[in-house]
């Protein structure tokens, strides 16, 4: 149902059921659709009755039902923020006003990060006129350099310029504002790490995805499933140890593992309870997708962003190793871009050793 909400289609149908692990083929996947769409169409009945409907109401909801209702939006101007992320729907409601508004997207295709959700870069196939804002006035020259790297590994067009009177600097920072990891796991990792040394530690977006990790690790491992995303396959906490020790796919959930079989799920349940507002922190943990659109002094990358491990190899007479995909560089590029004063590169330091990153070389801006 949540896929159906983002996308612009007017009912639930098969293609709306995602491919499961194990049940790939087409006639699996149909004897799957064939169970579900019922279900999933009922669900979408309930919901037209918010006030006494069994089905939790989301924010997807209200929006779908609103699109359906092809809406008219009142203005001369319309601007789409954030355009290189967005969703089916959202552009159905933004192309439908053209009659009678101007239209104007931004964005930044080298940060589409939510792809996996369904999100696109609307902005690709928008009739206007493009216009480069490629100069930042959040950070220097050094840090733009940095940042064209990132850029050219994400086979992105364009590249940035740094504002002369912002001096940021590459290098270690021992007292960082934010620390921006890869996943979920590894948040959870450095928000017991911080709290642990005595840090006022604050989450972006606050500590519910932590604490539900947390529960869904209390649940394995006292020998009931669990339906969070990330850990639903698992049947038992050893289930889990296993596919982080020995799957390549897993070591995202290795931290987790580590994490729980070191403190307990209780402990980490007892660290979340402990956050502190962002206005009344030290340093605030975040992932890099929730960083996306903020800035801080000093930022440190965590070490949750691994060299890729999958994927063709890359032969470029300097060693062999794997490609890095389009969209992880995208992801590191956000992450490093958040930062006016100092940045220490921390987790994404093995770019200096990667064959790809030793070659792409600084680009002159465009």
């Amino acid at each position: 149902m949540a896929r159906f909400c983002h996308t612009a289609d007017t009912t639930i149908t098969r293609h709306h059921i995602p491919h499961l692990r194990g049940l790939e083929e087409p006639c699996l996947h149909a004897q799957l659709a064939a169970h579900i769409v019922p279900f999933a169409r009922k669900a979408w009945m309930d919901l037209q009755h918010p006030d006494d409907g069994a089905v939790r109401f989301d924010h997807d909801h209200y929006l779908k039902i609103w699109a359906l209702t092809q809406p008219k939006i009142d203005a001369d101007f319309l601007l789409l923020d954030e355009a290189q992320d967005t969703n089916p729907v959202v552009e159905q409601i933004f192309l439908a006003q053209r009659d009678h508004a101007q239209l104007v997207m931004v964005g930044d295709s080298a940060q589409a990060i939510y792809h996996w959700r369904g999100a696109k870069d609307v902005m690709t196939g928008f009739d206007g006129t493009q216009l480069a804002l490629s100069r930042s006035f959040r950070f220097g020259p050094r840090l733009a350099e940095e940042a064209n790297r990132w850029l050219h590994l994400a086979d992105a067009p364009i590249r940035l310029t740094g504002a002369d009177t912002v001096p940021t600097e590459l290098g270690p920072v021992s007292r960082p504002d934010a620390v921006l990891c890869r996943t979920n796991v590894g948040a959870m990792a450095q928000v017991m790490e911080l709290l642990s040394g005595g840090h006022r530690v604050a989450l972006a977006g606050g500590g519910d995805s932590l604490r539900a990790l947390a529960l869904a690790a209390r649940d394995l491992k006292e020998g009931r499933r669990t339906t969070h995303p990330e850990l639903v396959l698992f049947t038992t906490w050893g289930d889990l140890q296993d596919y982080a020790a020995y799957d390549p796919a897993g070591r995202d959930l290795q931290p987790l593992v580590d994490l729980v079989d070191t403190h307990g799920a209780d402990a980490i349940l007892a660290a979340v309870a402990h956050l502190a507002p962002e206005g009344q922190a030290e340093v605030t943990v975040s992932t890099a997708h929730k960083a996306k659109g903020r800035e801080w002094a000093q930022v440190k990358i965590a070490d949750d962003f691994a060299p890729p491990s999958d994927g063709p190899p890359h032969d470029t007479g300097q060693g062999t190793a794997r490609r890095i995909d389009d969209k992880e560089a995208c992801l590191a590029y956000v992450a490093v871009t958040r930062t006016r004063r100092r940045l220490d590169i921390g987790g994404l330091s093995w770019i200096n050793e990667h064959p790809e990153g030793a070659s792409a070389s600084p680009q002159p801006p465009q």
